[in-house]
């Protein structure tokens, strides 16, 4: 049995009477402490299948990489309802826990949060993602408080990821950056966010300052050029999220493919893929 099989075994004796979904939320937060948990987001089905296949104890979706590939750009773009169906669609294919990233909360106010939120508890996710972010910007505490309680209320027992753009959009003064983040993050865990997540900073000694500053797990963007997940656990990460990079990647070898056969009239940029037999039998 793997581990993240046992897992959730081990989750259901103790939540005898609880559903399977509430199993895999309790575990979803479970996976944070001690961390790090990492996350190779996934943008769709057969995504989130190889993610699983490859051993991760939960999958997260990219809000980015699910727009595109149902024909829309990234940013509040795609209908509530095909990201819903989506994230139900994942969570019906794999056994692990499902974190759904819903943008801002497609909609402009906390009644469309809670909503949203409602809406992905019941496809049986177990986190969600809601950003902070308006315009070049990021929205006032006080209105973001709000939406953040909304989307508690709604979803009593989800993990509330709370991302916090202002590294990400470079708000304000750099010198009072790292304070007016934890300012947000304590004013986002207050309205019940159960950890934070600020994409746009990877250096050590930044890191280790929120990490210090933020009383839940924190929750970081990495990629290419971002210390290793052991640097960051020592510096009191919890979690780490690839992000939109694996639909990038993936899109961009299909650029390199299709330039290829067309100028060229080979195929070499295909070389190394999932062989076909072990990709279909994901299809349980």
């Amino acid at each position: 049995m793997s581990e993240t099989r046992r897992f959730l075994s081990v989750s259901a004796d103790i939540t005898q009477g609880m559903t399977s979904s509430a199993a895999r939320t309790q575990l979803f937060h479970a996976l944070h402490q001690p961390g790090p948990l990492a996350l190779p987001n996934a943008w769709d089905v057969a995504s989130a299948l190889v993610v699983e296949a490859a051993g991760a104890k939960a999958v997260a979706t990219t809000s980015a990489g699910v727009a595109w590939s149902l024909g829309a750009a990234d940013g509040d773009r795609l209908a509530r309802d095909r990201a819903v169906d989506l994230v139900a669609r994942i969570v019906k294919a794999v056994e692990i826990p499902v974190s759904a990233d819903i943008e801002t909360g497609f909609g402009d106010t906390a009644d469309d949060v809670a909503e949203t939120v409602r809406e992905i508890v019941h496809a049986g996710a177990s986190g969600v993602n809601i950003e902070d972010g308006l315009g070049a910007g990021v929205r006032d505490i006080a209105e973001q408080k709000e939406r953040y309680a909304a989307a508690r209320e709604a979803g009593k027992d989800l993990y509330i990821n709370a991302r916090i753009d202002t590294f990400l959009r470079q708000v304000g003064d750099p010198a009072d950056r790292i304070e007016r983040t934890l300012e947000r993050a304590a004013a986002f865990l207050e309205a019940g966010a159960s950890g934070i997540f600020v994409p746009g900073v990877t250096d050590l000694e930044t890191v280790t300052e929120l990490a210090k500053g933020i009383a839940a797990p924190l929750n970081l963007l990495v990629g290419p050029g971002a210390p290793a997940v052991d640097e960051l656990a020592k510096a009191g990460v919890a979690r780490v999220s690839l992000g939109s990079a694996v639909a990038e990647a993936a899109y961009a070898l299909a650029k390199r493919a299709a330039e290829e056969l067309l100028t060229l009239g080979t195929y070499s940029s295909v070389e190394g893929g999932i062989e076909y037999g072990e990709l279909n039998a994901l299809f349980k």
